[in-house]
């Protein structure tokens, strides 16, 4: 009997203690169900339940077992997600790696990790195939299905205790400074993941009749939590896509039928650079949905794009250390500040002073959020996990915000992002949205420079594509518009800005760079 896309109902919130769990229940009720398309091939919850098992036979007989862990050198694919899910089925760690990485980071996650088995989407990736090849990877009948190679333990692994509920347990091990210094791995568990799963797909309202466009890296926590396993909580119809191609997305979301498309900033940008650029429109006729997260939203991007498309570019906020999401702003109530929402149920947030105190509605401090969402630490790391989590587990998020009396929360900056100019506090994300206000600016990025015991602010700027624009030009329209203490002091103009695979800009680099001039 084939079972109705809209027969099932929408699982509850809390019920699952395995995120395949979650899953697994599309794949028993609604087996016929389209959950992932990629490359025109669509697979149904039932055939992608059973490529799960399949895998998870393999890692079985591979000895993986609970609190092994299971690399995966990946970009979005069915077969990183069956890998995933058929880890964290297993009660194995699953180690999503973006396969751009370079070798030197790849390696020395895999040395910290030391993973039971690793797996590569080879089929989809030109690079997850290189990086096959460079570690010796392998073929195996029952990958082939899902286009994955695999290569064995280096060496002698040893398994991580488990203790207490399966919630509790670690699911996935999320890499984040692999690109600037030692490797700080985020333990978050099937509690962490299940809880961000059903709240963001709950604020969303999420549906097997909805068509997400999947374009952010899996392998990112905004991207397996809330895009991945958010989404198909609630049996939505993945559009997996492996690379960001501007546009490809633009002729998508004209043609596909999507309904819900999640970015970052950067991409954002891009498809309005294209608009511009090319003087063909934005159309998604059937979007009702759009969300960006994963740095700081920009009110004049977020104008823009709300302009072409006629729906609401929702915000929100979070970090890999919570899961990601603290709060986003609600479907039934579209803002038109660049507030980052309220707090989603079950989260609390504390805005406090240097010395832990908390402060009054509208005062800015450091932010501080607790609940289910908070992860287990840092793998093999106690002294850092102690530096942000606090005894009675308060993570500490190095953010500088502030929540009004509506509940409503704002984020002002990073502490180690504050410049202090003249003893005066510059926050950069308030010059870069000067900056980018500018009709022909598309992105802007603003750090400090140390010069002569204070610091100058230095901005680097990326015009939209085919326009121009010239330093004197920016300086004159920031000076109407900032306080001289927050003006740049030089305005660095470029055609492209350092970004990671997951269209985040690498601030460090500019900042390394700045030092430079």
């Amino acid at each position: 009997m084939t079972n109705s896309p809209s027969r099932p109902e929408t699982p509850a919130l809390d019920i699952y203690d395995n995120v395949w769990d979650s899953i697994h229940y599309w794949v028993e009720t609604a087996p016929d169900l389209p959950a992932i398309t990629q490359n025109g091939e669509t697979w149904s919850y039932g055939r992608l339940g059973r490529a799960v098992e399949s895998t998870a036979a393999f890692l079985r007989a591979q000895d993986v077992g609970a609190g092994d862990r299971v690399l995966l050198v990946m970009e979005n694919s069915v077969a990183a997600v069956a890998g995933m899910l058929a880890a964290m089925k297993l009660g194995a760690w699953a180690i999503p790696l973006n396969a751009r990485l370079s070798d030197r980071e790849i390696d020395e996650i895999r040395k910290h990790a030391t993973p039971r088995v690793t797996l590569y989407t080879a089929a989809i990736s030109k690079d997850a195939a290189a990086q096959g090849i460079r570690h010796g990877a392998t073929t195996a009948p029952s990958l082939e299905a899902i286009g994955a190679t695999f290569a064995p333990a280096e060496g002698i692994v040893h398994p991580e205790p488990g203790f207490g509920p399966m919630r509790d347990r670690v699911a996935a091990l999320i890499y984040t400074s692999g690109t600037t210094g030692a490797p700080k791995g985020v333990m978050l568990t099937h509690g962490n993941l299940l809880f961000i799963a059903g709240r963001s797909s709950q604020a969303r309202q999420m549906s097997p009749a909805d068509k997400v466009y999947a374009v952010l890296p899996i392998s990112h926590v905004f991207g397996l939590a809330s895009v991945f396993l958010g989404n198909m909580y609630r049996g939505s119809h993945l559009f997996l896509v492996s690379r960001f191609v501007p546009a490809e997305a633009a002729r998508a979301l004209a043609e596909e039928g999507i309904t819900a498309f999640h970015g970052v900033p950067a991409m954002f940008s891009h498809l309005a650079g294209l608009a511009a650029s090319t003087g063909t429109p934005l159309v998604a006729p059937k979007l009702r949905y759009m969300s960006a997260g994963g740095s700081p939203l920009d009110l004049t991007l977020k104008q823009r794009i709300e302009r072409m498309l006629g729906v609401a570019l929702n915000n929100g906020y979070g970090l890999t250390e919570s899961s990601p999401t603290v709060c986003m702003t609600q479907i039934d109530d579209p803002r038109e500040d660049d507030t980052v929402g309220t707090l989603l149920p079950g989260v609390q947030v504390r805005i406090v002073d240097h010395r832990g105190n908390d402060l009054s509605p509208g005062a800015v401090g450091e932010m501080w959020v607790k609940g289910g969402l908070v992860m287990k630490g840092y793998y093999r790391d106690p002294a850092r996990t102690a530096e942000v989590l606090t005894p009675d587990l308060w993570l500490k998020t190095g953010d500088f915000a502030r929540m009004e009396a509506d509940g409503s929360l704002y984020i002002v900056g990073r502490l180690k992002e504050l410049i202090i100019r003249s003893g005066f506090n510059v926050y950069p994300a308030e010059v870069e949205g000067v900056i980018t206000s500018h009709p022909d600016i598309s992105m802007a990025v603003v750090v400090g420079r140390s010069r002569d015991g204070n610091e100058e602010v230095v901005a680097f700027v990326q015009p939209i594509p085919g326009r121009t624009v010239t330093e004197e030009a920016l300086a004159g329209f920031v000076a109407e518009r900032l306080a001289p203490y927050k003006r740049p002091e030089q305005y660095l103009i470029r055609d492209t800005l350092p970004a990671t695979p997951t269209g985040k800009i690498l601030r460090h680099k500019l900042q390394q760079e700045a030092l430079t001039l």
